[in-house]
């Protein structure tokens, strides 16, 4: 699907805006980088609870469910690195998980 609400390009942007969300350090960036930590990893970094919709504000949910819309559309694992952003990736690993290294 090239065009559309679940587009690539639509969720290549939403994951930009997300990225930038969780970079900064509010409520809402700690829960949107639960989600994106989620996706990269959850067995290591952790499971995004749905009830973290809550803490959102329209736009970032609607962000969010771009991304889970467009992932719905394709069989098999689609991560970040797809949409090159492996490097972005690690570094919220670095800011919202101590892995007491």
């Amino acid at each position: 699907m090239d065009q559309g609400p679940f587009s690539k390009a639509a969720a290549d942007n939403a994951l930009d805006r997300l990225i930038a969300i969780a970079r900064s350090d509010t409520g809402q960036s700690r829960r949107v980088a639960n989600f994106l930590l989620a996706w990269w990893n959850g067995e290591d970094c952790g499971h995004f609870p749905i009830a973290d919709l809550f803490g959102v504000d329209a736009t970032i949910a609607t962000h969010i469910t771009t991304i889970v819309g467009f992932l719905g559309q394709h069989e098999g694992a689609i991560y970040p690195d797809a949409f090159g952003c492996k490097a972005e990736m690690i570094e919220l690993v670095g800011r919202w998980r101590d892995f007491g290294d």
